[in-house]
């Protein structure tokens, strides 16, 4: 089983920078796999960000290419999603998950389906 805490959500005017954090009690073999995804009312959760956390490889999704940056602190068991340069469209509840897949395709890293525990979630707001 794994546990996820989210916390560094906020209100930030357009252009402005974001740290959030998930702070991860884990088994190795339970999250392999951490993503960040998002959810904004009346639509889908859609995925952010994913990391193995076995090797660091990462996948984004189009929409946050070049202003968020996924990274880890494994000693520290922390996952981390650094959004800079924020705009109005990327108001939504941020979520952390992890999945114990070894691999999995590019695509299906940032699907919600492909993980099985999720954190509670953390307020993004960004004021234009």
């Amino acid at each position: 089983q794994v546990q996820l805490e989210e916390s560094g959500g906020g209100s930030v005017q357009a252009g402005g920078s974001l740290r959030l954090s998930c702070a991860v009690s884990r088994s190795p073999y339970s999250s392999r796999w951490m993503g960040w995804f998002r959810q904004a009312p009346g639509l889908e959760r859609e995925g952010v960000a994913s990391i193995y956390t076995g090797g660091g490889s990462t996948y984004y999704a189009d929409s946050v290419k070049g202003r968020f940056t996924i990274s880890q602190d494994n000693a520290k068991k922390m996952v981390y999603l650094q959004m800079n340069s924020l705009k109005p469209e990327d108001t939504a509840m941020y979520y952390c998950a992890a999945g114990p897949f070894l691999y999995i395709s590019s695509r299906a890293a940032l699907v919600a389906s492909s993980y099985p525990y999720w954190g509670q979630g953390t307020q993004v707001t960004v004021s234009s």
